[in-house]
């Protein structure tokens, strides 16, 4: 069932930054009244703890999230960031990740990197010791090799296993579409599969100068055709930051967000007035209104993939949507770590 939006717009612009209206499930909502507030994806618990570890000890939130998600990216049991993430479908470890600074407005990416167990570290590299944003590929790993990372087997046993047995039950659960139409609807398993093995890792803070970063970092959607680059480590899609207003990055089907801007319009949203929850919900919106393809969409016409979005402000108000379904983002702030239910488009 698809909640009511457009009075949830016509509210907003009239009521500003006001609690939400009835009609759409409501999820957490949190403000910090003192000290600093981190944001993650459900699988950040210990990743918010640790950010906000690092800023009571003087950290800048950018050392901070990014201190926070190499818990993840080091961690073999997480199969979908890092060390032990799933790999491409011939089975060789990709690896993506952005970060943003709030201060200084600048960002760093890199997509496609194989080799490095903490992608994150390399992104604030091209953000720190280059004049561009995005690297990818080998000039990625060449980059990473520079500044002295070295390269490593990312694949681990337990991903090696479950990527031995999707070959082995390949059959038409890959990604590779035959020709088709837009009312098209049987295409084999490839979407129920990539519900199962989406993942990623997304953290926001603010500092005690109250200064916001942002970092997201994922091995991708698994089974991928190699070279695919879904939206985390693209500016604007998989995160993006405004010291002035706030911050925001997802989880979820990267190409929907993508296609969609989703970040940069949560964080517009909320410099006009908009909920980090609210904004979320409009960028959940967003993405259903742009699902036309019937490969996309379930019997009801709605979309057949999930979504989440996760968003803080400036004054430390926290709040997260995904498309559809409960879920739960991580916070952690003055009250310590903690996670929070988010609200949904769907239910």
């Amino acid at each position: 069932m698809r909640h009511d939006f457009l009075s949830r717009r016509d509210f907003l612009a009239t009521a500003g930054a006001a609690s939400l209206v009835a009609g759409t499930r409501r999820g957490g909502f949190a403000r910090s009244t003192a000290g600093p507030v981190a944001i993650a994806s459900s699988n950040g618990l210990n990743t918010v703890a640790r950010a906000v570890e690092e800023i009571n000890s003087g950290a800048d939130a950018l050392d901070a999230v990014i201190a926070g998600v190499n818990l993840v990216e080091e961690d073999p049991n997480d199969t979908t960031v890092g060390y032990g993430g799933l790999p491409n479908a011939e089975g060789t470890v990709e690896l993506d990740s952005a970060v943003m600074h709030g201060p200084t407005g600048r960002a760093g990416a890199v997509a496609s990197l194989q080799g490095i167990m903490y992608p994150s570290k390399v992104a604030r590299l091209v953000l720190e010791r280059t004049d561009h944003v995005l690297l990818v590929g080998m000039g990625a790993q060449r980059f990473a090799q520079m500044h002295g990372f070295a390269i490593e087997n990312l694949l681990t046993d337990r991903a090696r296993a479950i990527w031995v047995r999707w070959r082995e039950n390949l059959s038409n659960r890959d990604d590779y579409l035959p020709p088709h139409g837009p009312d098209e609807r049987d295409l084999g398993e490839a979407m129920r599969r990539n519900e199962d093995h989406w993942g990623t890792i997304h953290c926001s803070a603010i500092d005690l100068n109250g200064n916001i970063s942002s970092v997201t970092t994922t091995s991708g959607l698994a089974f991928k055709i190699p070279g695919r680059v879904g939206d985390s480590p693209i500016i604007g899609a998989g995160l993006y930051c405004d010291n002035e207003v706030g911050a925001a990055g997802s989880t979820g089907r990267g190409e929907a967000n993508l296609e969609n801007c989703c970040s940069f319009l949560i964080v517009e949203r909320m410099r006009m007035g908009d909920s980090p929850e609210a904004a979320c919900l409009y960028a959940c919106e967003r993405i259903a209104d742009h699902t036309r393809l019937a490969r996309l969409q379930n019997s009801a016409g709605e979309p057949a993939f999930n979504v989440s979005f996760y968003a803080v402000n400036k004054a430390g108000e926290v709040g997260g949507a995904r498309i559809r379904g409960t879920g739960r983002m991580a916070v952690a702030d003055a009250q310590g770590a903690r996670h929070i239910e988010m609200a949904c488009l769907y239910e």
